[in-house]
């Protein structure tokens, strides 16, 4: 498999996927990847024509072609046909419903399998776990499973952050993470901070970006591990 797990798309004061604009661009050089399909289906408050052509803009200054799944006939054939694969961020419960709902599920994991590159941001890489029940997001819609792709045996948390607000009264994202393991005890949670990411490929998985990931287990105390890591324990 060939994977680039993003957290999240954008910082403050930064361009669309500007951040991960290299590392995009260095995982795709040398496959002879030319076009890349996209699934805009994680997208609510926007219509999927218009994040498109704002993923399609990004991917183009890269020198890669960008389409989206939703023009085509036949979601599965295109999935078979696509030389790479980016999921965009947005709603993971809306991602999930309509994966499901349109096959692409079992189709993008089958093709991931084989070998295509996949890239995903924040919803697109909860979508890469066992399950979407690390996301942070809103239940909008219910889909027909909450089982994902399982192309890697751990879960993530996008967009983790540390804080807890001065005067909020409900969980902080570690306390939520601690119920989910607490349930789940033989998963490991990757928390994911922004500006992160994590790549598999040539049978490796490593931490890239600009802050440490927090890494969540069942009867071990969370650990902290520094970008450049290699963090293959995760995959086992």
């Amino acid at each position: 498999m060939k994977l680039l797990l993003i957290s999240n798309s954008t910082n403050p004061g930064e361009e669309y996927l500007g951040w991960p604009r290299n590392d995009i661009k260095n995982f795709l050089d040398g496959t002879g990847v030319k076009r890349v399909l996209f699934i805009p289906y994680a997208g609510v408050t926007v219509s999927y024509d218009a994040y498109e052509e704002k993923v399609k803009a990004v991917f183009r200054l890269m020198g890669y072609d960008l389409y989206s799944v939703h023009h085509e006939a036949d979601p599965v054939y295109a999935v078979a046909n696509a030389e790479a694969i980016a999921v965009g961020g947005g709603n993971t419960f809306h991602l999930v419903h309509e994966l499901h709902r349109t096959g692409l599920m079992q189709a993008i994991r089958g093709r991931a399998l084989a070998g295509i590159p996949y890239i995903g941001w924040s919803a697109g890489s909860n979508v890469a776990c066992p399950t979407l029940r690390t996301t942070n997001d809103m239940p909008i819609v219910e889909p027909a499973s909450f089982d994902c792709m399982n192309l890697v045996p751990f879960q993530i948390n996008p967009h983790y952050l540390d804080a807890h607000p001065e005067g909020h009264g409900g969980e902080t994202r570690e306390q939520r993470i601690e119920e989910f393991i607490t349930i789940n005890p033989k998963i490991f949670v990757a928390g994911l901070r922004e500006a992160t990411s994590l790549i598999y490929e040539g049978g490796q998985l490593k931490l890239v970006g600009r802050h440490p990931m927090r890494v969540f287990r069942k009867g071990s105390a969370p650990r902290e591990v520094m970008p450049g890591s290699e963090v293959d324990f995760l995959m086992i």
